[in-house]
């Protein structure tokens, strides 16, 4: 931990101000050092020891981190799958993701059948207004037909007038999501042209098809099966197809939920030869193995999520990736369906349990238990992957995912010795139960703040829905512009 740096001249004597944070560890990918921070007109206006600013509220964060706001960059609010919807809309999920100390979320926005991207959009934003979410929300497009006259033309137009700067493509769910690898291609040449970044969903989704056709038949309907019929090299096929058509088109390539050793491999293997390739892995894959989904009778539900949960080997995989920096994210994909009635939809055939799972309010309070606390990663290294690298990657930085006057104060303050049993008791998700119900860890947020404002504050939601906001991303590698401190 650094000294505290003394205050810029600049920053001093700028007058009245929404909060002063007194005496906290400030913690980013970059630095630690205990100092104050001032908040004005919802951007931090100045860091330093000691700030004499006057404040419309102090908050004496002694023996506290104070981070910058977490960002998850892979949730699923509202969306439909397998006949059903997620339970969580922009409010409920965007309440549970400021208690875990997530103050922006990226969502996907889904082309359904018959829609142009920018019909597929509109209906996204109708539903971001209709739910009025309590933290800062982006879109990501998920691309599932270009077959229609100007489609490419509007699909690059996205990042620039409507500040969707990422595209993401399936490569499985054949008969619903899947795309042919025709356009995948042509969407990362667009993306090469167009400042966007691709995120694709590897698996090969064919081969998938054809394991899962074959079980039923052999009537193999329980939820292990979804494990069973999704083994780690069709995930590892797709991954290495995806990273090559991305080198051929020149697009950059973001490779959501890696969640297996073979996976892992291209990624690792294309990040030494320096291209522009990225992974993320969930939380999900760090404490989940595949026994889950062997539970009695339907249990194993709860645990359906694609890919799958892997061995016990995967997950110490994952964990030094994160780590050494060949994995760069720890995603969510909070995409939450009820057991009782939801999950329940696949009783007698695996194929049809909607796939997802809750987490958004898990992953800061369970990566700062599991890595930082028992010495798997450090803290600033925790930064990176939760807030730094994903508002960097998806065109949110500087103004998000640091400490840094200009940038916006979407803030954590963190007690890293608070106890918290994680239960769906307690959670504020809508899902009726918890991946890691009854785990015990040290380290939860006390007050959460976005763009200034306290969102939740000693286990209390005091901000009214609609103080989130729908945020224009800047294009893939360009700076999303700070606003002014003086307001």
């Amino acid at each position: 931990m650094n000294a505290r740096p003394p205050a810029a001249e600049e920053d001093r004597g700028l007058g009245p101000a929404s909060t002063l944070i007194r005496n906290g560890r400030l913690v980013t990918a970059s630095e630690d050092f205990v100092a104050d921070l001032l908040v004005r007109g919802g951007t931090v206006a100045a860091i330093g020891d000691s700030l004499d600013g006057q404040a419309d509220r102090v908050i004496d964060a002694t023996g506290r981190y104070v981070l910058p706001g977490c960002v998850d960059p892979h949730t699923h609010m509202d969306s439909p799958q397998a006949g059903t919807v997620s339970c969580d809309d922009f409010t409920s999920g965007t309440v549970s993701a400021a208690f875990g100390g997530t103050t922006t979320i990226v969502d996907f926005c889904f082309q359904q059948p018959g829609q142009t991207l920018r019909e597929g959009l509109a209906t996204w934003h109708e539903k971001l207004g209709r739910a009025k979410p309590v933290v800062d929300v982006g879109f990501h497009i998920a691309v599932t037909d270009l077959g229609y006259g100007g489609a490419l033309d509007e699909l690059g137009r996205l990042p620039a007038e409507h500040g969707v700067s990422s595209y993401k493509l399936f490569m499985a769910y054949k008969g619903s999501l899947m795309i042919d690898d025709g356009t995948l291609f042509e969407t990362l040449r667009v993306a090469a042209r167009s400042g966007a970044l691709v995120l694709v969903h590897a698996e090969n989704g064919e081969a998938i098809e054809v394991l899962v056709s074959e079980a039923l038949a052999a009537g193999h309907t329980e939820p292990r099966w979804h494990e069973l019929t999704r083994p780690p090299l069709t995930e590892a096929e797709a991954t290495s197809r995806a990273i090559h058509l991305a080198r051929i088109a020149g697009a950059p390539l973001y490779v959501v939920h890696v969640s297996c050793r073979e996976a892992l491999e291209p990624v690792v293997r294309a990040r030494e030869a320096g291209w522009r390739v990225w992974g993320e892995t969930c939380t999900q894959y760090l404490f989940v193995d595949r026994s889950a989904l062997h539970a009695p009778g339907f249990e194993g539900a709860k645990y359906v999520f694609t890919p799958p949960a892997r061995g016990p080997e995967d997950r110490e995989s994952l964990w030094r990736a994160l780590d050494g920096g060949s994995l760069s994210v720890l995603s969510s994909d909070h995409c939450p369906f009820r057991f009782a009635d939801q999950k329940a939809l696949g009783r007698d055939d695996f194929s049809r349990i909607p796939n997802g799972a809750p987490g958004v309010e898990n992953r800061l309070p369970m990566l700062h238990h599991f890595g930082v606390r028992e010495g798997r990663i450090s803290l600033s290294r925790m930064v990176e992957l939760l807030s730094a690298a994903p508002a960097r990657l998806f065109g949110l930085a500087p103004r998000k995912g640091t400490l840094s006057v200009g940038a916006d104060a979407d803030l954590v303050i963190f007690d890293p010795e608070r106890p918290l049993t994680i239960s769906s008791e307690t959670h504020h998700s809508n899902v009726d139960y918890s991946l890691f119900e009854g785990t015990e860890v040290l380290g939860a947020p006390e007050t959460v703040l976005v763009r200034g404002e306290p969102v939740v504050q000693e286990g209390e939601l005091v901000a009214s829905p609609g103080h989130g906001r729908f945020v224009e991303r800047a294009r893939f590698g360009e700076p999303l512009a700070v606003r002014s401190a003086l307001g």
